[in-house]
């Protein structure tokens, strides 16, 4: 089965009015607005944004930013934890960059204003999550980490008279020039003012920043920004999209019912740091003999074996044991998760907590090198939107706070070497097209029952067979409704072609018809693009291939 067509850019009306800037960061988490510090020296800035500048995925992490920082760790320990969480297909230089430019990235941060948890001598508390072998994830708040850090991060932003932010504005393309490099963007402004309506801007280089596709699944742990647009805009202008298939479920998300929907209440992986144990209906432990770390395994094992457990019991959730922290530690740890499960009736001091795996990160994304370049000259990605090869078939928890400040200072740092000339756009001939908004709940359903935690071919072919369908209803007119879902639609039909090709299970791509890992065949990434009929097409590069490829 193929994947179906999708739209080659978004419908909408002719710019009305237009800007120019050196630089265009689409996105206000950790990486868009470290980008946009750091590319403040180097000219004009802008920083695009769907809602309000802090309304990301950031202010969501509750776990923390993992870095060396505790002297008995070393950025070596931190890579082998990384390596083997990636399942193999991490880029060992890719994570080598990120381990040994983390520490000095974190305390940059710190020097920002970003206000962490200390021990009573007044140096870091470092805890521990699944997959690290050293306590050295950096939190703030007890479980607020990112709402501490997008504070530290906007309050800077806004103090830099280089930068300037559109609110409310949702990028629908890229401008491209006659050679297929960057010249700007196509936006969308929501509400009144000097900016509003469709427009154009001018940039001599362009910044992704944009998070994650959790919007594609019925239950995420993601907002509900996350609509994947980076990654639907970045294969519209022919970019390469790398290891879509690896979509990281987070083992411990609060069960509300069977009939919630959309963002769910992450329970940190911090709270399995901190001594808590998953066990079944009848308050058996289960995850002994799965791992060496048991609970604290790397988030796809664990997931997996919920998944075992609750198909094993035909139950739809298990549970999270954390009643012997008691009361102080709660309140003082994990202020936040504490109120979140009591505001849905549930007093983790005292009961045990329902949880149950829900989409939570992309490993995946558009792909990049070192520098954060992609594919396509001008374009460049950083944050969940990209795929840097640090990641692999799964994230190690509390890397990817850390990534995203990395890699975007590493953007700027190769900008200053010299930005790319202002282009001169060409007339976009592409056929443009619009998905009825009506079709996103059809489209998480068939995403979530046939490309979610376990996938087979049949269920793979069902879930692209309804997409396709999805996209055969057009919206009425443009809006910021049928663009998102014509997003989600483009991204869905990628990952379902990359998901469908890769016959093994590996890291957070679970395939019950190819239960096995398989070096042989599959040790290696997936590139997915769009063909000259509009469909994805995934292509493998096997991983000596690859490190050619990436490194030059």
């Amino acid at each position: 089965m193929s994947a179906p067509a999708v739209p080659r850019r978004l419908s909408a009306p002719e710019p009305g009015w237009t800007d120019s800037v050196d630089v265009v960061v689409i996105g206000s988490g950790v990486a868009g607005l470290t980008a946009a510090l750091k590319a403040r020296e180097l000219g004009s800035v802008l920083v695009v944004t769907k809602d309000v500048v802090a309304s990301g995925s950031t202010q969501w992490a509750q776990g923390g930013i993992a870095a060396a920082l505790d002297p008995e760790d070393s950025p070596e320990e931190h890579l082998r934890d990384t390596l083997v969480a990636g399942a193999g297909l991490s880029d060992p230089e890719a994570v080598r960059v990120l381990v040994t430019e983390g520490p000095d990235a974190v305390r940059d941060l710190i020097e920002l204003g970003a206000r962490f948890d200390t021990l009573a001598d007044g140096e870091i508390s470092l805890g521990r999550e699944g997959g690290h072998h050293r306590n050295r994830i950096a939190h703030a708040g007890g479980d607020a980490t990112g709402a501490e850090i997008e504070r530290a991060l906007v309050a800077a932003v806004k103090r830099a008279k280089e930068i300037r932010i559109i609110e409310h504005a949702l990028v629908l393309d890229l401008l491209t020039a006659a050679d297929g490099a960057i010249a700007g963007v196509t936006l969308h402004v929501m509400g009144e003012g000097q900016l509003d309506g469709v427009g154009a801007i001018r940039a001599r280089a362009v910044i992704l920043a944009s998070g994650g596709l959790g919007q594609l699944y019925a239950a995420t742990t993601n907002p509900s920004v996350s609509t994947g647009d980076g990654m639907a805009l970045a294969l519209r202008a022919g970019a390469k999209v790398r290891d879509l298939e690896f979509v990281q479920f987070h083992p411990t998300v609060l069960w509300l019912g069977k009939s919630a929907k959309g963002q769910q209440p992450l329970v940190s992986e911090a709270v399995r740091g901190e001594g808590a144990f998953l066990v079944d209906h009848t308050g058996q432990r289960f995850m002994q003999g799965q791992h060496e770390l048991a609970d604290l395994a790397p988030r796809d094992i664990v997931a997996k074996a919920i998944m075992r457990q609750m198909l094993a019991t035909g139950k739809d959730h298990v549970y999270l044991d954390a009643r012997h922290f008691g009361d102080e530690k709660w309140r003082v740890r994990f202020p936040t998760i504490l109120a979140s499960c009591r505001s849905h009736g549930i007093d983790p001091v005292r009961e045990l907590i329902p949880v149950a795996p829900a989409c939570h990160y992309s490993s995946g994304g558009v792909r990049t090198d070192l520098n954060g370049q992609t594919s396509v000259p001008g374009l460049y990605a950083c944050g969940e939107v990209a795929c840097t090869g640090v990641h692999g078939a799964n994230r190690l928890a509390s890397n990817s706070l850390l990534e995203g400040l990395v890699f975007a200072r590493r953007i700027a740092a190769h900008l200053a070497d010299g930005l790319p000339a202002q282009r001169e756009p060409v007339e976009d001939r592409r056929t443009p097209g619009l998905v009825d908004a009506d079709a996103v709940p059809e489209l998480q359903r068939a995403m979530t029952v046939g490309a979610g935690v376990i996938r087979s071919a049949a269920g793979l072919a069902e879930a692209g067979s309804t997409i396709g369908k999805l996209t055969e209803q057009p919206a009425a007119e443009p809006g910021t409704p049928g663009w998102e879902a014509t997003n989600l639609v483009t991204v869905a039909s990628a990952l379902i072609a990359a998901a469908t090709v890769r016959e093994e299970s590996r890291g957070a791509h679970w395939r019950e018809d190819h239960p096995d890992r398989d070096d042989l065949h599959w040790f290696g990434s997936l590139d997915v693009t769009l063909d000259q009929h509009a469909v994805p097409h995934a292509t493998f590069v096997p991983r000596d291939h690859e490190e050619n490829e990436r490194h030059g």
